[in-house]
């Protein structure tokens, strides 16, 4: 994909959705589901128990990473499908989005999207197959609370000309989840003194990402999302 903005987008979208209040403060206890292991076990750094870590929790990006990417997927097929009714579509979606917006920086609370929907009951156990199998149950209870982030690039997905194109916005948006949950997992102790310094910015967060999804949606409703590439337009330089 030549257009940069996107995936760049893309990507810092996912880094805002682990950085959401029904994500971030979880993640610890992700690791040890998947892990087998305590928390303060993790703490340890011992070598043997870390191996098994990050490869359970490699296996439980790729679980979480399917179900996005399928979502990715059935955007863009959608998006094909009724390409000739595209601006009306852009439209709505920019009203869905700023309704979104307007959740996160708290003027009003869409209930469902605080829903509980995590598959408590779900049990894998600590082998890789398990963890996957978490993973992908887990990213459809994610959905819902990483709902107004995600919109956005499905949104995208939707636009772009080649079912490929979707697939890969919602690839690199799972990396950007990805790549702060394996950091985490490296290093359990430095994550939790990290959340204890964040955890007073969060909703300052939340507004900021508020604030954006409502100028998102607005330019979708207006028809000039273009300008977001315009501004990045000096990243292409960098594409060999």
């Amino acid at each position: 994909m030549h257009n940069w903005p996107l995936p760049l987008a893309a990507f810092v979208a996912g880094l805002i959705s682990f950085l959401s209040p029904c994500v971030l403060p979880l993640v610890p206890g992700y690791i040890s589901l998947i892990s087998g292991a305590a928390i303060e076990d993790l703490k340890v750094q011992d070598s043997r128990l870390m191996r098994r870590v990050m490869l359970q929790s490699v296996m439980f990006i790729l679980g979480f990473s399917v179900v996005f990417i399928m979502l990715g997927a059935v955007s863009s097929s959608v998006g094909q499908l009724l390409a000739h009714y595209r601006t009306v579509i852009a439209k709505v979606a920019g009203i869905v989005i700023i309704i979104f917006g307007l959740h996160l920086t708290g003027i009003f609370r869409i209930n469902a999207l605080y829903a509980d929907k995590r598959l408590h009951g779900v049990k894998g156990g600590s082998s890789p197959w398990g963890a996957f199998v978490i993973g992908f149950a887990f990213a459809f209870g994610w959905t819902p609370c990483v709902g107004p982030i995600l919109s956005v690039i499905l949104t995208f997905a939707a636009e772009q000309d080649t079912v490929m194109k979707g697939v890969l916005l919602l690839a690199v948006y799972s990396l950007g989840l990805a790549v702060p949950f394996l950091l985490t997992a490296l290093g359990i102790e430095r994550f939790v003194s990290f959340y204890k310094r964040f955890q007073k910015h969060m909703h300052m967060l939340e507004v900021a990402s508020g604030a954006l999804l409502i100028a998102l949606g607005v330019l979708l409703v207006m028809g000039r999302l273009s300008i977001i590439s315009s501004y990045f337009s000096f990243l292409n330089k960098f594409v060999l």
